[in-house]
């Protein structure tokens, strides 16, 4: 309650609101819809049906503006760094995603997102009403404390209702996230975003926008609680919803997959047209008559077989279409008892594994329906790790298990950029040790300061960060001792099988229980952490006015543009990034030069001699970046360089 009045004005926009709220947007008259209301001058400027906030523009100036920046390694920080494939990136996530772009481009199998909600009480990164520049918002996102951390005032503004721009603010901030996202998903990739009431007309119209409503999949209905309602209560709001989005429909492998209703299709990696065998005995036929080899709705039958409802004799099965399963995974699966079913003479392949038929996703995803906990569930997976309840409301590992497990398997990658206390990277984890996956996450979270009176303060944990990072330890060691455990059932299995009369189903059992321990010690549990930074190279800018010291300035940048606080390490990484190889690529020194990926790229960093450039040719590398400064007084040396690497056929640049 506030202890002015109003004024006149107030009242009379007040009394029109009530009246004719269709006029209105985010508080305030919107002309043209009132004129259109009345019947009066029906001409809306630019007319067509689009989305549009105030701000909107200036959105897309943010989303087109590159960086400069990079990741840098925090060793300390991992868990096994140069061995796993899974990364947590700290740093805010607009600057980290347009970092990705050239490395991670068309990657991602999923997204998974659970953004600001915009209740009313959010504070997250947005540029207020975009009246500052590029400069002095890299400025506000940059400010740090004494020791480092992240300054809240500098980092956030809170976006209560009372905003004039309440809506636009959120929007300006989600698309151009949404955006760069969209680019590194894969073109058989998927996006599910978390999100309640107060948003979910508006990220339906944003996303319809950005990924093309015919790519829309669907509105999940996720029941985030088991809590009774209290009694002041007008509405029992018990769910909350997952959008989801496709990255295009244009490939045939999601004909009976996510988009459709029913269960889920036999898979082959890449959409790739490829034949697979499958045992007549593990083929499970529902429909009678006579079935000819050719061409049907995804699948051509490539030897003739009679089908009657009593099931096929014991001989292959030989099929070709777009499926996304390899051959080698449908032997694991036969191998492990998989039931393939045809249902129709459109020979649609579905499968029943331990007895479970899969299916999709179920537009109500809930314990009854789906197996998935709730707010509550998720606030237990965080006291089973941290012994309290650190975080509020956060996400249970199942729901994130529940939709990754139908659209992701062998070495796809899972991406997360409002990672929150770490769930995703959890969930991935987790579902990797049940079904024998080999996904892996990226993870980025903001080092949002925690409030100095949460939980979570008093633990020690100063940043939502660093709580992430904390949790992927803390599940790390849970997995691993699961793991350890179940190895140790599966031998006492194997000695008891070995214990009794051989025989040929024995040996075969013994064998896959051996080949699950192995899949099961093979899981990478590890974790690279990386952290936003400045480059390590100085960045020319435009000088105004004839200030000669900053120009002189700006020109020793042609002389060393390395930066005083750069490292040979963080430099390694940021040519990684920035010649498009991913943050896991296989990184050897040898000698004074780092070999990346089997001499894909060279990078002479260090020092440079007429003997190291022979040994650089002799690795016969695509392309070698080298630091122009190592050449310093030693024109002649350059010269020669670029003509042997011209000769060689391979691509020489100098920074």
């Amino acid at each position: 309650m506030e202890g002015i009045s109003l004024t006149p004005q107030q009242e009379k926009l007040k009394a029109l609101q009530e009246l004719l709220p269709e006029a209105f947007a985010e508080g305030k008259i919107d002309w043209e819809k009132l004129k259109a209301t009345l019947g009066e001058d029906i001409n809306f400027s630019n007319e067509r049906y689009v989305l549009n906030w105030a701000g909107k523009s200036d959105a897309f100036k943010v989303l087109q503006t590159p960086s400069t920046k990079t990741l840098v390694p925090a060793k300390d920080e991992s868990i096994n760094f140069d061995t796993t494939e899974n990364i947590f990136i700290e740093g805010e996530n607009l600057e980290v995603l347009k970092v990705l772009q050239k490395s991670y481009f068309g990657k991602v199998k999923m997204i998974y997102i659970d953004p600001p909600y915009n209740t009313g009480n959010d504070s997250f990164i947005y540029p207020d009403k975009f009246s500052e520049t590029k400069a002095e918002y890299e400025k506000r996102v940059g400010d740090k404390d004494e020791e480092g951390y992240m300054t809240k005032d500098g980092m956030f503004k809170k976006n209560s209702k009372e905003n004039g721009q309440y809506h636009s603010n959120w929007l300006s901030m989600m698309m151009p996230r949404l955006y760069l996202a969209k680019s590194l998903l894969r073109q058989d990739g998927v996006i599910f975003v978390s999100i309640d009431d107060n948003e979910v007309h508006n990220l339906r119209l944003l996303m319809n926008e950005i990924f093309g409503n015919d790519n829309f999949v669907a509105y999940f209905k996720w029941n985030k609680t088991s809590t009774p309602p209290s009694l002041s209560s007008k509405v029992r709001h018990k769910y909350e919803f997952v959008l989801c989005y496709e990255k295009t429909k244009d490939n045939k492998e999601y004909n009976g997959g996510i988009s459709e209703g029913g269960d889920m299709p036999l898979l082959n990696e890449g959409n790739k047209i490829a034949e697979i065998i499958i045992p007549r005995d593990k083929v499970l036929f529902n429909f009678s008559g006579v079935f000819k080899k050719g061409k049907y709705d995804r699948v051509e039958l490539l030897n003739d077989i009679t089908i009657n409802k009593d099931g096929e004799a014991n001989e292959n099965l030989l099929i070709k279409g777009p499926f996304k399963w390899s051959q080698n995974n449908v032997n694991k699966e036969i191998e492990n008892n998989t039931t393939f079913i045809v249902k129709s003479k459109k020979f649609a392949i579905r499968y029943i594994k331990d007895g479970i038929r899969f299916k999709k996703p179920a537009d109500i995803i809930s314990k009854t329906e789906c197996n998935v906990g709730t707010n509550e569930d998720g606030s237990k997976d965080i006291e089973t790790l941290f012994g309290s309840n650190i975080m509020s409301f956060p996400k249970p590992v199942s729901l994130i298990k529940y939709i990754a497990q139908f659209k992701t398997f062998n070495n796809d990658i899972i991406l997360d950029f409002f990672a929150g206390s770490g769930t995703t990277a959890q969930a991935v984890m987790d579902l990797n040790k049940e079904d024998g996956g080999s996904r892996n996450y990226i993870c980025v979270q903001l080092p949002e300061l925690t409030d100095e009176k949460s939980e979570a303060y008093e633990a020690g944990y100063k940043t939502i960060a660093e709580i992430s990072k904390e949790r992927i330890r803390r599940a790390e060691k849970k997995i691993q001792e699961e793991i350890n455990s179940e190895i140790k059932k599966i031998e006492s299995v194997i000695k008891k099988l070995q214990g009794e009369i051989p025989t040929d189903e024995n040996d075969t059992e013994i064998e896959n229980l051996k080949n699950k321990i192995d899949q099961l010690k093979n899981q990478d549990l590890g974790c690279k952490v990386m952290k936003l930074e400045e480059s390590n190279f100085k960045q020319w800018q435009q000088i105004e006015g004839k200030d000669a010291k900053a120009l002189t300035e700006q020109m020793q940048l042609f002389i060393d543009p390395v930066s005083e606080n750069a490292t040979i390490e963080n430099m390694v990484y940021e040519f990684l990034l920035k010649s498009g190889k991913d943050l896991n690529s296989k990184i050897e020194k040898r000698n004074e030069y780092f070999v990346i990926n089997n001499s894909e790229l060279i990078m002479l960093l260090e020092s440079v001699s007429q003997t190291i450039i022979e040994q650089v040719i002799g690795e016969k590398p695509m392309k070698v970046i080298a630091l122009d400064k190592l050449f310093k007084d030693n024109d002649q040396l350059k010269t020669n360089t670029v003509l042997q690497m011209r000769d060689a056929g391979i691509e020489f640049k100098t920074i």
